[in-house]
């Protein structure tokens, strides 16, 4: 009974922390919620980002924000795509500015840099942790 008890703090902690989804369950932001960065760029790159699933902000959007401009507004288990110039980028997320409820009233902001060559795709992860809240980091390049 002791070890329930000192478990089950641990297991609800644990429950708040996001996983990443597997390829098949991902889906696009839908349309009504892309804000930008939608036509290819000459001489450009790509930026994906994929939010993970999970229960911390799982009923609010997150704004995606590509150079602190708003590209589109991600929910859970999904991505966008984002076409951009080449050269240093700043990716970040947000709260959403379009969300007049208490999820539009937080104080996320966290950005990265990002050097975009041309025909280059760069991948980013939008994760949730009991320590630090959201986070965005980059996974990958093709």
């Amino acid at each position: 009974m002791r070890l329930l008890v000192a478990l089950f703090p641990l297991l609800a902690l644990a429950g708040c922390s996001s996983w990443q989804a597997a390829p098949q369950d991902i889906k696009p932001v839908p349309e009504e919620r892309l804000r930008g960065y939608q036509s290819p760029v000459a001489n450009g790159g790509e930026i994906v980002v994929t939010r993970d699933f999970g229960i911390r902000g799982g009923g609010c959007y997150v704004a995606v924000m590509v150079d602190r401009m708003l590209a589109a507004r991600i929910h859970v288990g999904e991505q966008v795509r984002l076409y951009v110039p080449a050269g240093m980028r700043i990716v970040s997320i947000e709260s959403d500015p379009e969300d007049d409820t208490l999820c539009g009233k937080g104080r996320l902001l966290r950005e990265k840099a990002a050097q975009v060559e041309r025909g280059e795709t760069l991948h980013f992860r939008i994760s949730a942790d009991n320590r630090i809240g959201f986070d965005i980091q980059q996974v990958g390049a093709e």
